[in-house]
């Protein structure tokens, strides 16, 4: 009863806040609401009278006003400039909302090495821009982005390199817990943290999982009466609370909007709700043993697919054990296994016979960079110059391109065309498609009019928005996945002029090997 009393008056004590403190979603429209903003109330201040002077709104437009103070968190990042090939000064003299909505408007449908580009100015760390306040807007849009690309991992380092210890990053870390099956840790970090507001579902969750039944059940009984819990979640978590429900209990409908929170309470009740339909992000729950073999594979190659897991753990998942039937997955794991059979047999006729049919299978789920990066480098030293086409174009999208090509001598204009890419000039190769005449004024002559940087690009670049300027050009090449040429090789010019040299080879070779157009 004490316990209770304890309890019940710390509820109460949380209302105030939690009814008055109600917070907008995020951006992230499936993240949950698990905390809410202490009210903080102040004293009344007569306002000052308005004095003569400078303020933003009268500046011109092309001026940037600094925030004095404090670091931004904007800055906040996991890999130095000395790894990432880019520069300290990222952004220049971008504006942060510019810069943020950029972010978050970029498309997500992105080839190979454009991905993972993306992922590392995502991830690096760099000098905020010069108008970034303490409300951390790039560095949560920058989160927000790893999170619909699924990539957690580098999400969750991002989040914790910040100290989540506001709101809105600390929502997203309990996020990326309970995803990532942390959510016990996600539950300790709250409960140490008296500045951020559990909400009743969050409460009851975490207190349930600590092992305080009685609390959790008192915290529920109180937010029902306070009329602070809806309907849908007030019979989730009556469901998640009674112990002794019976096996044969009515289902639970499908909740509106599945959050990661409710994601898991449904798995909790024994009525899990699947992810294939969900966020990419939610794909992530299904790595783990409790999923069952064929959902670890089927979200593993989701998440590789979107650049978000590392090959090694898909084909690890892969060689796991032998496929239970055939079709779909299935035929992947089983020719998967045979090629790399083939391959550490030292028998050329076996993997002769291997290559095509694995290599069938990963162009039908597109995993074709993931084999190849995987495979890419014993292949080449299987090959010792003898590499028949299949195996030039799996050694030349490995990102092993140059001894690709140091091991194969072309066979007809094609071949010297990719070659060309591999080597960074094509000028003299013809062009023996759409795609390839697209591509080949950026790997032209330096001083052709044809690889001029774009004047938007160029203003880019002026202003040291390097930044900006890697968005634009993974937008401009994106465009001629979807069917837009025009400005492939503009998008393919400005990586070259930033330094990006490999990613332009490495993407210039995907749009010519890898079928994603339209």
């Amino acid at each position: 009863m004490r316990t209770e009393r304890i309890v019940l008056a710390g509820v109460i004590g949380l209302w105030p806040v939690l009814a008055l403190a109600e917070q907008p979603l995020s951006a992230i429209d499936w993240l949950s609401k698990s905390v809410t903003e202490p009210v903080v109330y102040k004293p009344a201040t007569p306002a000052k009278p308005a004095e003569p002077g400078i303020s933003p709104d009268t500046l011109p437009k092309d001026v940037t006003v600094s925030v004095l103070g404090g670091a931004s968190p904007d800055a906040v990042g996991i890999l130095a400039a000395s790894s990432t090939g880019l520069p300290q000064n990222l952004w220049g003299t971008g504006q942060t909302r510019v810069i943020a909505a950029e972010i978050t408007a970029g498309h997500l449908d992105l080839l190979p090495t454009l991905e993972g580009l993306l992922i590392t100015v995502l991830i690096a760390r760099a000098d905020a821009p010069a108008d970034a306040g303490p409300d951390g807007i790039l560095l949560r849009a920058r989160i927000d982005k790893l999170l619909a690309m699924g990539a957690l991992d580098q999400a969750g380092a991002l989040t914790r390199a910040a100290k989540p210890d506001t709101v809105e990053l600390f929502r997203r870390a309990f996020d990326i817990a309970l995803l990532t099956g942390a959510e016990d840790q996600a539950c300790a970090a709250m409960a140490d943290q008296p500045n951020l507001a559990p909400t009743f579902p969050a409460r009851i969750f975490c207190l349930a999982r600590a092992g305080d039944w009685n609390a959790a059940a008192l915290t529920l009984r109180t937010g029902q009466s306070l009329g602070l819990i809806d309907a849908e979640d007030e019979a989730v978590l009556s469901r998640f609370l009674d112990t002794e429900a019976d096996e044969a209990a009515i289902n639970l409908p499908k909740p509106e909007r599945t959050t990661p929170l409710t994601w898991r309470i449904y798995e909790a009740v024994g009525e899990p709700l699947p992810t294939q339909d969900l966020p990419l992000a939610f794909a992530y729950a299904d790595l783990s043993e409790q999923a069952g073999w064929k959902s670890q594979l089927e979200a593993a190659e989701r998440l590789v697919r979107g650049g978000a897991l590392s090959d090694q753990r898909l084909f690890g998942i892969y060689g796991a054990r032998q496929p239970a039937a055939s079709g779909g997955v299935w035929d992947r794991v089983e020719a998967v296994q045979e090629f790399d059979v083939a391959l550490a047999s030292g028998d050329d006729a076996g993997l002769s016979d291997a290559l095509p049919f694995a290599w069938a299978r990963m162009t039908e789920a597109e995993l074709e960079v993931p084999f190849a990066r995987h495979f890419g480098p014993a292949l080449i030293r299987r090959s010792t110059g003898r590499m028949d086409a299949l195996m030039f174009r799996v050694a030349l999208l490995s990102g092993r391109y140059a001894d690709a090509v140091a091991g194969h001598t072309p066979t007809d204009a094609t071949e010297m065309f990719l070659a060309g890419l591999a080597r960074g000039d094509v000028s003299g190769l013809p062009a023996t498609d759409g795609m390839g005449r697209a591509i080949a004024p950026a790997f032209s002559a330096p001083d052709s009019a044809a690889s001029e940087v774009a004047p938007d690009a160029q203003a880019l670049l002026d202003d040291q928005r390097t930044g900006e300027a890697v968005l634009w050009a993974i937008d401009r090449i994106s465009g001629g996945v979807r069917g837009d040429l025009r400005g492939v090789a503009e998008g393919l010019v400005v990586l070259r002029k930033l330094g990006l040299e490999d990613a332009a080879r490495r993407t210039a070779l995907e749009l010519m090997l890898l079928e994603r157009r339209g």
